[in-house]
């Protein structure tokens, strides 16, 4: 189904036969295949927005079954993506012992895994949330799998910045699971993380760049050096915080919101400001403290849906 350079690598160095690895290994290896830890970033602008959505708690058994329909759709597509990059993913050192590179899992496994998970999950949204949810959830699956992964992330510098459209889904899927419908509040929080992903991810990759150009992957700190990513860091969370700033008027919230969304945004820009003028000033390595903005970018992420989640109830 997918073609990619990894057939021509040596068989012992990637897909090798996973017979006779024990249970437990195996069962761990199809779970790293969901990539788990980025799921738990899309769950968690999932939920808040159900209870926006809800103006109050949600049906805790509607929760469940969108918290579980989503967590199969990404990791469905997480697998696909495993899948495709398991040629770049043994020639770089963060991502060489991914289940596909040691052998745990064959690839076809992989394939028939992400596949069958997608289904799975299309299904599930469909009969037992909505089939307006389970199509969002589905076009994030395939938007993820082939506009991001077979088209753009070999391809342009821009492969972060359209590709983090599949990441923006999940708001839309917590809204419509609720209303099984959209408005203007849910597409102001899908800006948010639309503009909130690449300078979450360009940190990530200036300090493993090593890695990309190894891999041949144009990312932007490849291509383009650290300053011109630091100018383009700061312009997009300029961006992004002036749009989270929307969702007061449209949302209808309590001064909680606003007044959170401003303090967050300030500490944001204040590292994004830092960070560009380390890189100005010259600054490479360890020195350049990039990674510090993009844990703040988790914080600041989970500090805002929690402020989003609780909103409905000060209001």
């Amino acid at each position: 189904m997918f073609v990619t350079a990894v057939e021509s690598r040596p068989a012992g160095v990637l897909g090798a036969t996973p017979a006779h690895r024990p249970f437990g290994a195996r069962v761990g290896a199809f779970v790293a295949l969901t990539k788990p830890r980025i799921i738990e970033l899309l769950l968690m602008s999932t939920v808040p927005v159900m209870f926006l959505a809800q103006r109050g708690v949600p049906d805790p058994l509607l929760v469940l079954y969108v918290v579980l329909g989503g967590y199969l759709s990404a990791g469905g597509a997480n697998a696909l993506n495993m899948y495709i990059d398991r040629d770049i993913d043994a020639v770089m050192s963060r991502t060489e012992r991914r289940p596909l590179v040691t052998g745990m899992v064959a690839p076809r496994e992989a394939l028939v895994f992400g596949i069958a998970l997608g289904v799975i999950s299309t299904v599930w949204l469909g009969l037992l949330v909505n089939w307006l949810a389970s199509g969002l959830a589905l076009a994030g699956y395939l938007f993820y799998v082939f506009v991001y992964t077979l088209g753009l992330k070999r391809r342009t510098t821009q492969n972060i910045v359209w590709g983090g459209i599949a990441g923006c889904m999940p708001v839309l899927v917590g809204w419509a699971a609720v209303t099984n419908s959209l408005g203007w509040a849910p597409f102001v929080l899908f800006l948010v993380i639309f503009f909130w992903t690449p300078p979450h991810y360009w940190p990530l990759s200036m300090k493993v760049r090593e890695d990309y150009a190894k891999a041949g992957v144009p990312m932007l700190p490849v291509t383009k050096g650290n300053l011109a990513v630091a100018r383009q860091i700061v312009a997009y969370s300029w961006v992004m915080v002036a749009v989270s700033l929307a969702l007061w008027p449209l949302a209808h919230t309590s001064l909680l919101y606003p007044v959170s969304a401003v303090v967050l945004g300030a500490l944001w820009l204040k590292e994004a400001h830092g960070l560009h003028s380390r890189a100005k000033a010259g600054v490479v390595g360890a020195a350049l403290k990039e990674m510090r903005l993009f844990h703040w970018s988790i914080t600041y992420l989970t500090l805002l849906m929690v402020v989003i989640a609780v909103d409905p109830f000060v209001r």
